[in-house]
C-alpha cells in the first residue's frame, strides 16, 4: 500500500468534522471521495497530504511520495506557461516538461503569460504541473473546476496513464471522470458526532 489511514478523525477550527475513516490505497488504485460540499473533503485531504494535522487517528505514507493539487492553481502570473512547469519540475528535481505540455494540449500556450490564460487554460496548466513532480500519490481536490468537457477528458485521460504507470490518485470530484477501477468512497456516513453539551456548558447558552 501507498497510503494507509486509519480511525482518523479530522477537525477544522477546533471542532471535529469527520470521524472513524479508514481506507487503503494501493499502486495502481483510486479512490473518488463523494459528498455534499462543506462537509470536510477538503480538510480530509489536506489532512492526508500533511499540510494540517490530524485530530486523531494515523495516515501512513511516504511524504516524499504524495502531492497535492487544491483549489489554487499555484501559478506566477507573470512566467509564462513553460516557465512555470519548468520551474515546479526543478523545484521537485526534474527537467523534462515534455509530457506534462503534451498531456494538457499546452504547446501552443507555451510562450504566454500565466496572467494572460483564461480560467480554464490556467486551471490546465495547474494540473499539469502533477506530470512534472514525478510523485506516485496525487491528491486532488476538485480538480475539474473551470474546465470544459474536452479539458475534464484532457485530465481524465492523464489520470487513467498515471494509474497506468502504478501511480496512484485519491480525488475529491462530483465529476464522473470515467474511471472504472476507481473506488467510490461516500463520507457522509462519517460525520461526526455533534458534541454534547455539560452542565458547565449550558450554563453560558
Amino acid at each position: 500500500m501507498v497510503l494507509n489511514v486509519s480511525d482518523l478523525t479530522i477537525a477544522r477550527g477546533g471542532i471535529k468534522v469527520l470521524e472513524g475513516i479508514s481506507f487503503d490505497l494501493a499502486p495502481g488504485g483510486a479512490i473518488v471521495l463523494r459528498g455534499p460540499n462543506g462537509i470536510g473533503k477538503t480538510t480530509l485531504l489536506r489532512t492526508i497530504a500533511g499540510l494540517q494535522p490530524p485530530h486523531s487517528g494515523r495516515v501512513d505514507a511516504d511524504p516524499e511520495s504524495l502531492v497535492y493539487a487544491g483549489h489554487s492553481d499555484g501559478l506566477k502570473a507573470t512566467l509564462t506557461v513553460e516557465e512555470n512547469l519548468v520551474f515546479w519540475a526543478q523545484v521537485f528535481g526534474n527537467t523534462d516538461i515534455s509530457k506534462a505540455v503534451k498531456s494538457f494540449q499546452m504547446a501552443r500556450l507555451v510562450n504566454r503569460p500565466a496572467g494572460m490564460l483564461s480560467a480554464g487554460q490556467k486551471r490546465r496548466l495547474g494540473l499539469a504541473r502533477l506530470l512534472v513532480t514525478g510523485r506516485p500519490v496525487w491528491i486532488l481536490d476538485e480538480p475539474t473546476v473551470s474546465l470544459d468537457a474536452d479539458a475534464v477528458a484532457m485530465f481524465a485521460s492523464a489520470v487513467r496513464a498515471h494509474l497506468a504507470r502504478g501511480g496512484s490518485a485519491l480525488i475529491a470530484t462530483h465529476i464522473d471522470l470515467g474511471l472504472p477501477e476507481a473506488e467510490m468512497l461516500e463520507v457522509g456516513p462519517f460525520r461526526a458526532r455533534a458534541a454534547e453539551l455539560d452542565d458547565f456548558d449550558e450554563a453560558f447558552l
